[in-house]
């Protein structure tokens, strides 16, 4: 099984474009954390069920600091020397002198194929490379200078082992490396923002497969997953996959906001909203949301809930631009959906009474914020300081999403009974700049009759 083999070709593509950005992200990092020693795993796969992994994914920043994407690898920066040092440790190729090149343990090249040498990683990333099993002792010689020793936590059970030991009972999750790798992250470059457009353009196509395909869902005993399922395809053409689980609510299902479960039926009368992004092998990820009707034309009650729904989300967009509060844009979807119920007979009171601070009444049917921050992560830097990000105001760079919803419940007395089980949801993937924004997702329609004539030229 050892002998009579060639030398196996590259792995990895020798112009990796991240690499131009990566140093000077590391040289960021390090700056916050003087004398300190910093751990960033990739992550470690994960076994789904028996002896079957789940796909791996790779931890966003350690691929945003290095552009590796291999399981199991560590980024290590050490500040301790006054200038920083930046170690990327990986899992070398199994090679030819044991049986870990073809035994099935889930390793071997011959049953996973090969992975890249030190040398070509380091050639093509532009980061010193060394094996994997020299990683504990490079880490004890680093961690007898630092003052503090940092880890991004639960991504590699072996990783957090090693430094729990080192740090004994001063071992804590330390946020504040999760905080400030956020923050950094925030504000995306010119090649980030291209990523991003790429993942829209892709996310655009799967839902134009989806209406091309819209007459065999309709046909369907489960046309909610029909419809995910000609989703998902593009995103694995396009990607590396869905963004996230795929929402394919018809009917009903729509009320429910986080609905992946897609057993669903479309039945004609009823509205399916459709909440689908496709993420890139880069990690950057489109987030995109459209409600359709299932007969291809909306109802006249149907439109007036859309046009509500329609109305919030452009007073939205329309309070973007650089200085102004995150909150800001939330404030002016939500008023505009407290408008529109109490046009719609929802709410018996005025403006003011409903947007009040302790009542915010509208929240009981559109329940979640109206946007959040979107890049390598669907919900992207979270972690951030609140003064970055909730609190914060934006900036120029930031790529956001603006996706308010009304959703009424099929069993809630509060609506009238023909507003019960309908669910509508328009999201958008908008870049702030200096003055306004720039919706990267706006040549897929979102106006009633837009949709409508979109929908009669594209189905089958």
């Amino acid at each position: 099984m050892l002998d009579g083999w060639g030398d196996a070709s590259h792995v990895l593509a020798p112009d990796n474009p991240v690499s131009a950005y990566t140093a000077e992200r590391r040289s960021r990092l390090a700056q916050a954390f003087p004398a300190e020693l910093l751990v960033i795993p990739c992550g470690e796969t994960r076994t789904r069920s028996n002896d079957n992994d789940y796909r791996f994914r790779p931890g966003t920043d350690h691929v945003w600091l290095t552009g590796n994407t291999g399981a199991s690898s560590v980024l290590m920066v050490d500040t301790t020397g006054g200038e920083a040092g930046s170690v990327l440790y990986l899992h070398a190729p199994s090679g030819r002198t044991n049986d870990e090149f073809w035994q099935n343990d889930g390793q071997g090249d011959l049953w996973v194929g090969p992975r890249p040498s030190l040398a070509e990683t380091q050639d093509a990333l532009g980061i010193e490379c060394r094996a994997l099993v020299d990683l504990p002792e490079d880490f004890a010689r680093a961690a007898a200078r630092a003052r503090t020793i940092r880890v991004l936590p639960t991504l590699d059970r072996a990783v957090d082992g090693m430094v729990r030991e080192a740090c004994g009972a001063e071992f804590a999750p330390h946020l504040a490396l999760k905080a400030t790798l956020d923050q950094l992250r925030l504000i995306k470059n010119d090649w980030e923002l291209g990523q991003l457009q790429l993942a829209v353009d892709g996310t655009i196509l799967g839902f134009e497969d989806c209406v091309r395909e819209w007459d065999r869902a309709r046909a369907s005993d489960r046309g909610e997953r029909y419809v995910e399922g000609t989703f998902n395809r593009r995103a694995r053409l396009e990607g590396e996959g869905p963004a996230y689980g795929s929402i394919v609510g018809g009917g009903g299902h729509a009320t429910t906001l986080h609905w992946t479960a897609n057993t669903g039926r479309l039945r004609d009368g009823d509205l399916v909203l459709m909440d689908m992004g496709m993420e890139l092998p880069s990690l950057y990820s489109a987030d995109i949301t459209r409600t359709l009707p299932v007969s291809g034309s909306f109802t006249p009650l149907q439109r007036d809930v859309y046009s509500i729904v329609l109305r919030a989300q452009q007073a939205g967009i329309d309070a973007l631009r650089a200085g102004v509060l995150f909150q800001d844009y939330q404030d002016a979807c939500g008023l505009a959906l407290t408008e529109g119920l109490i046009e719609l007979g929802v709410l018996m009171c005025s403006v003011e009474e409903a947007m009040a601070p302790e009542s915010l009444y509208h929240r009981r049917w559109s329940i979640s914020r109206p946007g959040h921050m979107l890049g390598m992560d669907v919900h992207d830097c979270n972690h951030a300081p609140q003064g970055s990000y909730l609190t914060g105001t934006l900036s120029a760079g930031n790529v956001l999403t603006v996706e308010p919803g009304l959703y009424f419940q099929a069993n809630d007395l509060r609506v009238p009974e023909e507003l019960r089980g309908i669910g509508i949801r328009i999201e958008d993937d908008l870049l702030v700049t200096e003055t306004s924004s720039i919706n990267l997702s706006a040549d897929l329609p979102r106006d009633p009759e837009v949709i409508e004539e979109w929908m009669s030229k594209r189905a089958v």
